[in-house]
């Protein structure tokens, strides 16, 4: 398997130019916010987010002591008198291919025709600098239409540019289109050469290689060109924004494969695409026997100087430095040698939040590596960070020998996982190792202190950790020291995890038990939401135990609640209560005494008459005074009586005798009226 990039791959001079201007604004110590995001590139913006620098819509977002930067792409006109009239600090990072065709527009004659995608902002920028009528188009088909649906014949003039990144290809039918109808028109080849050369290498890349991996930006215009290009050329054609995201099971049969990149993909993540293929697809005899191409420490990129900082470090290169001053951006160290020493905040630690002046302090003497000098100004670039990854990759590595459990602080969210700092070094822990069970949010994982086991190391110093098995291992061992403990009747505060139909799951402190929805509460219920919330602290109690299912019943009603002996302790038969009737049947109706009890007055003892049926007296719903006539808490029943409270009316014996006959009969086969049996 060969892997072969292409020479104009990476950032090109526009763009290189416009991060480099926020960079510089940062280490000057200004504010910074960018007129949309400064390149589209995900990973980089958020790398400058995390520097503190905003991404803003209009001049009017800005704050009084913000630097705005114009991104590349080039604004309208109109953005720069915005800003002018609100007195905004602006540093114009618009690429000089861009502004060329800003010119050429605001001096057009008649006609503009620009050739570019009609959204995208470097074809919006261009057409606020249009004093004239414009037209934009995107295809030879388009550029047709536009010429057969209007008269230019009125026209002295007519300019034709386009879009930077415009596909070359189709700008070269159009240029002919154009000519044919607009014989006096003037055409500006406004194609940025760096966009020309990509896209010819790329199609030269495509035809000779069995696949082809475009590496950029999903909204990037020139990386959607090169896909475009690379499309029909050869079998393959993948297109990735991340080395995360490659999809290198497209990739697994091709001997030959191809690199190209937008102009906004950093030199890193293009690195990363590659040294993923080399090691998922790469046989391991191959890469023993390839050889190694070595430059000199100044001649290498900050990714290739890390690398080789870790691979052949050698004394030379490691240096202690005195700290002689410090700034938010920046430490200056006095490293010996004749050479002045700077460290970037980025350069000594991956902990983007960690605030150098209170971290670092004059006269503090550090271990660190040269990156690169300048002998002309007598300057060193320093590293603390890759320094302290040296003796930190020593550790991973005896760690993943021995098994042993490590710790570290939750630097970074990324796409797939988590990026844990350990002793200076950098380790990976995918989501699916990250937290103990699936689903949890990694976000609230950032800033902790974790322990972790490192279960692959793989090529170019990348270690693997997983959170889990230390996490799973941590919970087995709290189990079975809760199962040697626990027993029956003991209390737990605990925190309810789940509701289900049938109860709540409640956390008593590493374990989970739970209570039956009979066990939540006196009274008869539909669902334990009723009662209790997922999230809610509650006070529970062991009912029973299976050791061998691993499995604790708990209770959460209390005894003193028990409706029966608030009952009993509170009433006794013969008191006159108000109850509310609650519901109907043939032979009386049952009133609520108490939460959690209802009483039986028999059709016999609703009225001081004879009644047909309840409903000719009572409704459900209505509060009436009765008499208890009788408490069986061994059967769970109570009796009422209005009629024992009104005044009697005279009745034959023969039917009181049957009266009294009939509610004894009634009672003994009425149900519990205990609602939570």
């Amino acid at each position: 398997m060969n892997i072969k990039l292409a020479k104009t791959a990476g950032f090109c001079f526009g763009v290189d130019r416009a991060v480099k201007m926020v960079y510089d604004l940062l280490s000057d110590g200004k504010k910074v916010c960018t007129l949309g995001p400064i390149i589209h590139n995900a990973q980089l913006v958020a790398e400058l987010e995390s520097k503190g620098v905003r991404t803003v819509s209009s001049p009017s977002e800005v704050k009084r002591d913000e630097t705005l930067v114009i991104r590349s792409h080039g604004v309208s006109r109109k953005v720069y008198e915005e800003a002018e009239k609100l007195g905004v600090a602006v540093a114009d990072a618009t690429c000089p291919f861009v502004s060329k065709i800003h010119k050429i527009v605001a001096n057009a004659k008649d006609v503009v025709f620009i050739a570019g995608d009609p959204k995208h902002q470097e074809v919006l920028g261009i057409i606020g600098h249009c004093n004239v009528p414009y037209f934009v188009f995107s295809s030879e088909e388009e550029l047709t239409d536009l010429l057969e649906k209007y008269d230019f014949s009125s026209f002295d003039s007519a300019t034709l540019v386009s879009q930077t990144t415009f596909n070359k290809k189709i700008f070269e039918k159009s240029k002919k289109i154009f000519k044919k109808v607009c014989t006096n028109g003037l055409i500006f080849d406004t194609i940025c050469s760096a966009t020309s050369d990509r896209q010819t290498e790329a199609a030269d890349l495509a035809s000779q290689c069995d696949a082809m991996v475009v590496v950029g930006g999903r909204h990037s215009s020139n990386t959607a060109k090169l896909f475009d290009v690379c499309n029909g050329l050869c079998k393959t054609v993948v297109f990735t924004e991340t080395a995360c995201e490659l999809e290198i099971d497209k990739l697994s049969s091709a001997q030959n494969i191809g690199v190209v990149a937008g102009a906004s993909t950093p030199a890193g993540i293009i690195k990363e695409v590659i040294t993923t293929m080399e090691e998922k697809l790469q046989p391991v005899e191959q890469a023993e026997e390839k050889e190694v191409v070595r430059k000199s420490f100044e001649e290498m990129t900050d990714e290739e100087a890390f690398e080789e900082s870790l691979n052949s470090l050698n004394s030379d290169q490691k240096v202690k430095g005195e700290v002689l001053a410090v700034k938010p951006t920046e430490i200056m160290v006095d490293i010996g040698r004749g050479l002045t020493g700077y460290i970037t905040a980025n350069e000594y630690s991956y902990d983007s939040n960690l605030d150098l002046t209170t971290a670092v302090k004059v006269g503090d003497v550090l271990d660190l590596i040269i990156m690169r000098t300048n002998d002309q100004e007598g300057t060193a670039m320093l590293s603390k960070r890759r320094y302290d990854a040296i003796a930190g990759w020593d550790k991973i590595v005896d760690a993943k020998e021995s098994g042993e459990i490590i710790t570290g602080t939750v630097t970074d969210v990324i796409k797939g996982g988590v990026m844990v700092s350990t002793s200076g070094a950098r380790v990976f822990v995918p989501a699916s190792q990250a937290t103990a069970t699936r689903g949890e949010a990694l976000e609230d994982l950032k800033g902790t202190e974790v322990s972790f086991r490192i279960i692959e190391i793989g090529r170019g110093h990348r270690a693997v950790g997983s959170i889990r098995s230390v996490l799973r291992e941590q919970r087995k061992a709290e189990l079975a020291k809760i199962w040697e403990s626990i027993a029956v009747g003991d209390k737990f505060n605990g925190v309810v995890k789940s509701l289900t139909g049938y109860g709540a799951f409640v956390d008593i402190g590493g374990v989970d038990g739970m209570v039956h929805i009979s066990e939540l509460s006196w009274q008869r219920i539909k669902h334990p939401s009723e009662v209790v919330s997922v999230g809610d602290e509650i006070e529970v109690y062991v009912k029973a135990l299976d050791a061998d299912k691993k499995k604790i019943s708990l209770g959460y009603k209390k005894a003193d609640e028990n409706p029966w002996t608030i009952l009993t302790q509170n009433y006794e038969e013969g008191s006159v209560v108000n109850v509310t009737i609650v519901s109907m049947t043939a032979y009386g109706a049952f009133a609520r005494v108490i939460p959690g009890i209802d009483g039986l007055i028999h059709i016999s003892q609703i009225a001081n008459k004879h009644v047909a049926k309840p409903q000719d007296e009572l409704t459900v719903g209505q509060e009436v005074e009765a008499k208890i006539i009788s408490i069986d808490t061994e059967k769970k029943r109570v009796s009422l009586s209005i009629r024992a409270l009104l005044p009697e009316e005279p009745v034959a014996e023969e039917t009181a005798v049957e009266a009294t006959e009939e509610v004894a009969e009634v009672v003994e086969e009425a149900p519990a009226t205990e609602t939570a049996e």
